[in-house]
């Protein structure tokens, strides 16, 4: 599947910036112009109650609801009408009327809140040619409750057509704004549905003939959920395989899968998201907390960028990989399990349009800064910050990363207005700049606080998770050769089969914290080394792999970007194999955790305030799952973890370089 991730994206100066003529022209003749899509064949969109109709039709939900009928003892009608009110619930009722509201009234919104709305119009012009000959499916990455609105804002800005959207089902709570969002195309899926095997056939019934009909684009969000920070999730495979089997089946020619980027200088939810990963439960969706957060109006959000990357043919992604015939021994309306085949060929498209929706991503100027204050906690001179931010700005280029970066503009005017665009988080003071905690001092000041200690520390950590958000923005630019500068100095030789063996383990390791597409170890091993080898700070003589004498500035770095994940994780093996309990369940976990890592921190033992985060902690725990070092137990109503603290040992000694992974496969090294 390496064509999936070799996919060009458009370079930055392609970008067109739609709030320009808004700004000059009437929002009002913008909302109720001639709205005219060309639709999927010239034929007419499928009307909401025509689409709920065809679905409680269907010979697929017949069968299910007999079988759960025969299961349950309940008569075969109490079933379908269950089904039927499940339907009601979830269904959209997509209306041009709502869409011109919303049309006039986000216009309003992003005029005040964005200075720049920036979309890729090649892509855009893709996207209207794939609509009138194939089922589309929309995936854009999820960083904001902004992107789904915004999302359709373009598409009908440019006359394309409204697409419908898979949505959690608090937004549908919300009073009167639940209304107008299932009325803009939003669809509502319930966040737990575990074994309702009727729920299950329902849903996936509905979003099966929306693709079989083409009636509208689809729009989901491939990583499932919003990314707390902002960086890249693993994607959920269960709406994948729903929109893909009726190409599996045959019912369709074709389906265009189209990867979007979405990028922001400053994401409105930045306080709240950190917030939630320091334990703060997150505030219930309401529409008084959307009355009560009127006040972002008042801020600055910078520049936003939409990325709409080459539309995908499941067909051709689909060539010598996968047997369709499997489908033709069952009729088709009959549920069928894919095979590990198909399994792995929807998990393999899945991450490589996570990889796409990377590639597409525009960074500012911010994320690059971000990236060198946190390897600065003490702050930096304006001056030097502004020479280490345009050096990386060089390294990320050369490893083919896309900059909005200011055209003709002094350096240290760039960070001084990305400083002033960032003033919660970021402060200027005597020519030096440095992050700012919540109650105005440096991060790096000593704890001086009316409120305890440990309050103290988690005001502090919040502004470092707040910025650490938007380095992590970057991350998908340097972490295949940063992987490769931490692996040679741990690896048990610099040959390139041993560099290897301690990259994959690293790359194993670290899969909950970066999207890596199943695989495709070797191939990630080359780009990393490729990327170092094009920068001068790589040299490979025979198998030998050394750092470049010249260039050891750029490994040292590249390390340093990894080491908050490292020390993170080192510190939660020393606690579950000298200080925690043997046996624990995931909600006393990250509270004993977490009390863990705040002593350290204020013992001096400790020194990176990421290792508070939530997320990563318990990316952590299902690393060590996956790996076998942690068991998970179902006891009652819940589930319970046991350790494995050998395992977990050995796991930290790999890490630190005190034991050498297990080899592998070297044939196409």
């Amino acid at each position: 599947m390496e064509t999936l991730c070799t996919e060009k994206t458009p370079e930055p100066g392609e970008f067109t910036d739609i709030l320009e003529e808004r700004r000059r022209n009437s929002d009002l003749s913008y909302a109720l112009r001639t709205f005219s899509p060309q639709p999927y064949k010239g034929h007419p969109p499928t009307s909401a109650s025509a689409l709920h109709q065809a679905v409680l039709d269907s010979h697929y939900l017949r069968y299910v609801t007999q079988e759960v009928a025969t299961e349950s003892g309940e008569p075969v009608d109490v079933i379908r009408e269950e089904a039927a009110g499940i339907l009601e619930e979830m269904s959209h009722n997509l209306q041009l009327s709502f869409i011109r509201l919303l049309g006039y009234t986000l216009s309003k919104v992003f005029k005040r809140v964005f200075r720049r709305i920036l979309v890729n119009e090649e892509g855009l012009n893709k996207l209207q040619q794939a609509i009138q000959e194939y089922p589309v499916i929309l995936m854009p990455n999820h960083r904001s409750y902004v992107d789904f609105l915004v999302l359709s804002y373009v598409l009908f800005t440019y006359d394309l057509s409204i697409p419908v959207i898979a949505a959690g089902i608090p937004l549908m709570g919300m009073k009167l704004i639940g209304e107008i969002l299932r009325r803009s195309g939003a669809f509502f899926i319930r966040r737990a549905i575990g074994s309702d095997k009727l729920y299950w056939a329902v849903l996936s019934e509905y979003v099966k003939t929306i693709v079989r009909t083409g009636s509208a684009p689809l729009e989901f969000y491939v990583e499932g959920l919003r990314s707390r920070t902002l960086k890249s999730l693993n994607p959920k495979l269960g709406m994948m395989h729903m929109v893909l089997e009726p190409f599996f089946k045959g019912e369709v020619y074709d389906i265009c899968l189209v990867p979007i980027s979405i990028s922001y200088d400053r994401v409105l939810e930045e306080s709240l998201l950190a917030h939630e990963l320091l334990g703060v439960p997150k505030p219930k969706e309401s529409t008084t907390g959307l009355l009560k957060a009127r006040k972002v109006l008042e801020d600055d959000y910078g520049s936003m960028h939409l990325c709409f990357g080459q539309p995908l043919s499941v067909r051709e992604l689909s060539k010598g990989r996968i047997s369709r015939s499997q489908y033709n021994l069952v009729p088709r309306d009959l549920p069928q399990k894919p095979s590990e085949e198909t399994q792995a060929f929807v998990s393999v498209v899945a991450h490589g349009v996570v990889r796409l929706q990377e590639r597409g991503v525009v960074l500012g100027p911010w994320s690059l800064m971000a990236l060198v204050l946190l390897q600065n906690y003490g702050g930096l001179a304006l001056d030097s910050l502004a020479q280490r931010t345009a050096w990386l700005r060089g390294l990320a280029l050369k490893f083919g990363a896309l900059l909005d970066w200011p055209a003709q503009v002094p350096d240290e005017e760039v960070m001084l207005s990305s400083v002033s665009l960032h003033g919660s988080l970021v402060c200027c003071e005597e020519g030096r700049v440095f992050l700012l905690d919540e109650q105005g001092s440096s991060v790096a000041a000593p704890l001086v606080s009316s409120v305890s200690p440990e309050e103290a520390v988690l005001k502090r950590a919040a502004v470092v998770l707040m910025c650490a958000s938007y380095r992590n923005q970057a991350l998908h630019v340097f972490v295949r050769p940063a992987l490769v500068a931490v692996a040679m100095p741990t690896a048990p030789s610099s040959r390139k089969e041993d560099v290897f063996t301690q990259f994959k383990f690293l790359q194993e390791l670290f899969s909950n914290e970066f999207v890596f597409v199943p695989g495709m170890a070797i191939q990630d091993f080359e780009e990393g080394c490729s990327l170092l080898l094009r920068c001068g700070a790589l040299q490979i003589s025979g198998q030998e792999l050394t750092v470049t004498e010249d260039e050891p500035e750029i490994a040292s770095f590249l390390r340093a970007i990894l080491q908050p994940f490292i020390q993170t994780y080192q510190v939660v093996f020393q606690h579950l194999t000298v200080d925690g309990s043997q046996v624990f369940t995931e909600r006393q976990y990250i509270p004993v955790l977490r009390s863990y890592v705040l002593k350290l921190i204020l013992a001096g033992e400790l020194h990176t305030y990421e290792a508070l985060s939530s997320d990563t902690q318990k990316n952590v725990l299902y690393t060590l799952l996956r790996m076998e070092a942690v068991t998970k137990m179902k006891t009652g109503d819940q589930s319970k973890f046991r350790v494995n603290k050998a395992d977990i040992q050995r796991i930290g000694d790999i890490l630190a370089g005190r034991r050498p992974a297990q080899s592998a496969a070297f044939s196409r090294l």
